[in-house]
């Protein structure tokens, strides 16, 4: 109902409210409906992008790759000249911030946050600089949306109801980057290169010690990122972020460690492997970050921080665009020519930085639950402290850098993931004749429970011999040589923390096929003896060291079948081989 007013004043009272609700500013999303309460539902996430796509030439919604829900994944462009090509934006120099929501539905943060400064960005109120563009995945685990609840996030503080971790096939999609085992994970590589971003955000809540701030906040290891870009993150680009939410009025500082609450001897930088989102990014000269909000704090400020930390992302690239991207390519090309490449990584503990840390402290109480004595953060009891942040590692075993792999037929899977990740690879069309690099399998430990849908192997070691051999017909060569040397290196060395060896895609070598009878290979392992006067000795030196051995029949003809031309060649053979430079 219009207030009683002349027709005059009704006709421009309606032209406002129709212009106010054609550009959004009349637009609430369901966080702000609630007043910070709940979080949108998977539907209104979806109309609230669709309507806003529909408003402004700024912002444009994509449909991209499928997920394990049925659900195709969706991006949403943004850029303040209304031209959305991520090509184009490359060539104009512009910097690209990639943001991922949801890939814990159950942590909505960014979800929300995200909702608002697309609106804010399209009305105006918040200025996208020309140099900055964005990407922005809605929502990531779309079959986690879904699933909603009010439960399973028993630490969390809010909101209402929110979604499940587990994706669909109850997968923690962020240890899924390198082994691919979800549609998600092929559907964000495509987005990823579609983009090529020159800054990743993956918006999360954290678990964990309580303490006063709002938000932490992880940040790609420098020195795995690499020189130079690594020393500018280090030095220039995180310090910038750290005052701009400061005078936003959020003192931000590292992600906490969940298990700690002792911070006398300090605390580490956290490390992050392939196969997290940001370790993943990494790999192609993206600086990566991932906020973790704490759970304890009410929803409304946690959203708000999200907010001013995307906002604060926008302007501190802008000021740092140009320096952001001739970095980015002096890195990858960096790698691409160094000599070794580093596979592990240690805390280096003779260097560190400072941070001031805003704690309380512990005590112990009577449990109301148990009975028995528990330990709790005294809120009356709020310290302060400067303490030691040991954000320093060093590599603890490296490769040399190779000129490229041959990876022999059969693994599919492994082809597939190369496409999407645009390495580019030669097929084999005749049988070649070539020099490389073989490994056995020497040894390995496998997880024995489960672990995201694998008994991931690790402790790796291998045997290399070098050896000329064949490749024929459906075998591919794939060069170091291009842009995507680190994920090359991290995904085909078997001793890489999260290559493909290590999430089972190899485990097939692992098992002998073929086999004996004592009976029977009693027999021809005498002959084999007979034929190999090398054999004869290495044997009986082995039993001169090993007693035990030379009492043992089995163990006798096992060696004796393990080094004839009977032992089957694929058995522990890393069907990848390397060709040196």
């Amino acid at each position: 109902m219009l207030p009683n007013l002349p027709e005059t004043m009704k006709f421009f009272f309606l032209l406002l409210l129709c212009s106010t609700q054609l550009n959004g500013l009349g637009q609430q999303t369901a966080f702000e409906k609630s007043g910070g309460k709940e979080t949108a539902t998977y539907k209104e996430i979806i109309d609230w992008y669709t309507m806003l796509d529909k408003r402004s030439a700024k912002l444009n919604m994509k449909t991209m790759g499928a997920t394990d829900a049925g659900y195709s994944l969706h991006l949403v462009l943004i850029s303040a000249d209304g031209k959305i090509n991520p090509a184009e934006w490359h060539k104009q120099g512009k910097v690209i911030i990639m943001i991922n929501n949801g890939i814990h539905p159950g942590e909505p943060d960014g979800i929300d946050a995200s909702m608002m400064l697309a609106r804010d960005i399209i009305n105006g109120k918040i200025n996208l600089p020309k140099n900055v563009c964005l990407g922005i995945i809605p929502v990531y685990n779309i079959g986690g949306c879904l699933n909603r609840n009010s439960y399973t996030r028993a630490n969390q503080n809010g909101p209402l109801a929110y979604g499940f971790r587990g994706n669909s096939q109850n997968l923690d999609l962020n240890r899924d980057f390198t082994k691919s085992d979800s549609k998600e994970a092929v559907s964000f590589a495509e987005i990823f290169h579609f983009l090529n971003p020159d800054i990743f955000l993956d918006n999360h809540v954290s678990d964990g010690a309580d303490f006063q701030h709002t938000m932490t906040l992880i940040s790609t290891q420098y020195d795995k990122l690499g020189k130079p870009l690594g020393d500018f993150l280090r030095q220039r680009f995180e310090p910038a972020l750290y005052t701009s939410m400061k005078t936003k009025g959020w003192n931000m500082i590292p992600y906490v460690d969940f298990s700690t609450t002792d911070f006398s001897h300090g605390m580490n930088m956290f490390f992050e492997s392939p196969r997290y989102s940001s370790g993943y990014a990494a790999l192609f000269g993206t600086m990566s970050f991932i906020s973790e909000t704490h759970m304890l704090k009410p929803y409304e400020s946690r959203v708000k921080s999200t907010y001013d930390l995307m906002c604060s992302f926008i302007s501190t690239a802008s000021g740092n665009a140009a320096v952001i991207r001739n970095m980015k390519t002096e890195t990858n090309l960096n790698w691409g020519s160094s000599k070794f490449y580093p596979l592990s990584w240690k805390l280096d503990t003779s260097a560190f930085s400072k941070i001031f840390f805003q704690g309380y402290r512990t005590g112990t109480t009577e449990s109301e639950a148990t009975g028995l004595t528990r330990s709790f953060f005294n809120h009356e009891k709020p310290f302060e402290d400067s303490i030691r942040f040991f954000d320093h590692y060093l590599p603890s075993q490296t490769v040399a850098m190779p000129r490229g792999y041959f990876l022999k037929a059969g693994y599919g899977k492994i082809v597939e993931l190369l496409k999407v990740n645009k390495i580019k690879s030669i097929p084999i069309e005749q049988d070649t004749f070539v020099r490389v690099t073989s490994y056995k399998i020497t040894s390995y430990k496998s997880y024995p429970k489960a672990y995201e849908k694998h008994h991931k192997n690790y402790a790796v070691q291998v045997a290399s011999s070098s050896i000329f051999i064949k490749f024929s017909k459906g075998d591919l060569y794939i060069p170091v040589d291009q842009s995507g040397a680190r994920y090359i290196v991290e995904m085909l060395e078997p001793e890489g923390d999260d290559s493909w060896f290590s999430w089972n895609f190899f485990d097939g070598i692992l098992q002998q096929k073929e086999g004996y009878s004592d009976y029977r290979w009693e027999e021809i392992a005498a002959q084999v003896l007979r034929a190999d006067a090398a054999l004869q000795k290495k044997l009986q030196r082995k039993k001169e060291a090993e007693p035990a051995f030379a009492k043992n029949t089995g163990a006798i003809l096992r060696y004796i079948y393990e080094n004839s031309p009977y032992m089957e060649a694929a058995f522990m053979q890393y069907p990848v081989y390397r060709v040196e430079n």
